[in-house]
């Protein structure tokens, strides 16, 4: 994916497959650490590491053994991390939606935080320079149509956005729950509306949608199944239930009171239920 969108103009973070030692040596003098080590085929930041220097990289190889040329060696770019989650209908996006996270998903797993996301104001510079980028890695990626979940970041340093990467699913973290909340759009019922009409042979049309805002917070928990009655705004539209797992949705007309809400809601959960566990290399371990 990161070669196809690369050669076809999308801006990427630098990368070298793991194959030629020799090209990854010149990536690394040409490119200053850190890094980010990326399997290529799984989700939710599983067996992803940050490293610092090439010796890192040289053991972490070793660990590897054969099992190398299944990842990336990938250019690390400090910056806020955003979801563009869509609807795409014979080659057009007909429906997208941009959100941010609070804190990058590999900050989360890797550190131990709370997991936050929220719909950016839809005429944001943001939330309009996402949306257009996405358009473009659809067509660049040649995705035909379903529903797609993709990944981008502002770099710090230049203000650039760049496509981290993208799958063609319905995003994980009760993220569906969120979109469907701010728009009304739900991403499952679309993928499966959009599955039929393509064997019917039939056109596809999207339902009326709002242009709400939602915000999702979760983390996992150290209770077996939390106490959450103190949480009662009446933004609260959705608790998670679900064993050691803390999580709820809020809805708002006005993006600003979704902030507040997430703001203040990160420090509590973090005093009320936030336990972490090292991270795992793949979902089943």
């Amino acid at each position: 994916m990161r070669v196809q969108a690369r050669d076809e103009g999308v801006r990427v973070p630098e990368f070298s497959p793991l194959l030629n030692y020799d090209d990854l040596r010149e990536f690394m003098a040409n490119v200053p650490a850190p890094w980010v080590l990326k399997p290529r085929s799984e989700a939710a930041s599983f067996g992803i590491k940050k490293l610092n220097s090439p010796e890192e990289l040289w053991r972490k190889l070793d660990e590897l053994g054969d099992r190398q040329s299944f990842f990336v060696l990938e250019q690390f770019i400090p910056g806020n991390v955003f979801h563009v989650d869509s609807v795409i209908w014979e080659d057009n996006v007909v429906f997208s939606i941009a959100s941010g996270y609070a804190r990058p998903p590999l900050s989360v797993v890797t550190s131990g935080d709370v997991f936050r996301s929220r719909v950016l104001p839809y005429e944001s510079e943001d939330a309009v320079a996402l949306r257009a980028m996405n358009k473009e890695v659809m067509k660049a990626l040649r995705m035909k149509r379903g529903v797609t979940h993709a990944e981008y970041i502002k770099g710090d340093a230049d203000g650039k956005y760049y496509f981290l990467e993208t799958a063609a699913r319905v995003g994980g973290a009760n993220l569906a729950e969120m979109i469907e909340t701010a728009s009304g759009i739900n991403l499952w019922r679309e993928w499966a509306n959009v599955e039929v009409a393509n064997a019917r042979k039939q056109a596809y049309r999207l339902p009326p949608v709002k242009q709400e805002y939602a915000g999702i917070i979760v983390c996992l928990a150290k209770q077996d199944f939390p106490d959450m009655s103190a949480y009662n705004d009446p933004e609260i539209v959705w608790k998670l239930k679900k064993e050691h797992h803390a999580g709820l949705i809020v809805h708002s007309q006005n993006p600003e009171r979704i902030q507040q809400l997430l703001d203040n809601y990160g420090e509590r959960f973090a005093q009320d239920f936030l336990a972490w566990m090292p991270q795992l290399d793949k979902p089943n371990e």
